[in-house]
């Protein structure tokens, strides 16, 4: 009512004084931005925001196969988020099988130091899509385009050679049953070779990649592929 008897009069006064106008004009004005202020005070956050860090294990599914990863173990930034994913690459520290720490950057004073021995086991987590399980194509794809010669490596793990000119020619592959392990690896060359190992997990497939000469220890290699295996698909999985 203050208000609307103040309006009344002035908008009088304004009759009386043409320059009087202003004056509600302003008046209003000065009451709106009092107004604006009181509620913007009042709705202002008083907290200040914290950048959220990363958590040490993020659950993943592939293919529907639910995996506890631990966050610094993948190697690509796009991949490292929770949820459904069609494949996961990882790297992991041996023996101790951590996750590696944050990448170093180097500088034209460092840039020599950057070349380091492999030191890593390399694992890649893929849906299958029903495609040939990897036992399955040990059994029934590899030894059509295998030498029928083999040599012992050991007293439990022995080596095959693909004959040349087959899909997989400059490769040898190596077999063992206690503990199990198929790899299949390149030879060195000009490069160290390279060795794969895969298993099926439910509805996703395990490709482990690990230097050649770490067979010198292949029952080592073997039981970290198993630990890893029982690590990523947890308590729960």
């Amino acid at each position: 009512m203050t208000l609307l008897s103040t309006a009344q009069y002035l908008a009088r006064d304004t009759r009386r004084n043409p320059r009087a106008h202003l004056v509600p004009i302003i008046l209003s004005a000065v009451i709106a931005a009092g107004a604006i202020a009181l509620v913007a005070y009042l709705l202002w956050p008083t907290y200040t925001t914290v950048p959220p860090s990363d958590p040490s294990r993020l659950p993943v599914s592939v293919g529907g196969t639910l995996f506890n990863v631990p966050t610094f173990a993948v190697r690509m930034k796009i991949q490292r988020h929770s949820g459904p994913q069609e494949r996961v690459d990882l790297s992991f520290i041996y023996p101790s099988l951590e996750a590696p720490a944050a990448p170093r950057h180097y500088s034209a004073d460092t840039v020599e130091d950057k070349v380091q021995p492999i030191d890593r086991i390399f694992l890649s987590i893929s849906a299958h899509h029903d495609q040939l399980a990897p036992d399955i194509r040990v059994r029934t794809i590899y030894p059509r385009y295998l030498e029928q010669a083999s040599t012992q490596i050991d007293d439990a793990l022995s080596m095959r050679a693909f004959r040349d000119g087959s899909p997989y020619s400059g490769e040898d592959l190596f077999s063992a049953n206690a503990p199990a392990l198929n790899a299949r690896c390149t030879r060195d060359d000009m490069t160290p070779g390279m060795c794969l190992s895969e298993r099926r997990v439910d509805d996703a497939d395990l490709t482990f990649r690990f230097p050649r000469g770490w067979l010198s220890q292949w029952r080592d290699i073997a039981g970290a592929m198993d630990r890893l295996t029982a690590q990523l698909r947890g308590p729960k999985g």
